[in-house]
């Protein structure tokens, strides 16, 4: 399973979200669990946030 959300102030990337993404797939065909389904989501939530720049780096 992918990690879950980085703690507060501590950004992850695109690379890293999108590396997240992809191991929750493990084959084509993958189907995910309610779990992982929300994992996804989530993931998504903080890969648009990344790249709209909505979040600000903690200093």
């Amino acid at each position: 399973m992918p990690p879950s959300p980085s703690p507060r102030g501590r950004l992850r990337s695109a690379e890293e979200l999108n590396a997240a993404i992809r191991a929750l797939f493990t084959h084509r065909d993958a189907r995910l669990s309610d779990e992982q389904r929300a994992e996804y989501r989530a993931l998504l939530d903080e890969l648009r946030q990344v790249e709209r720049g909505d979040v600000t780096t903690a200093a």
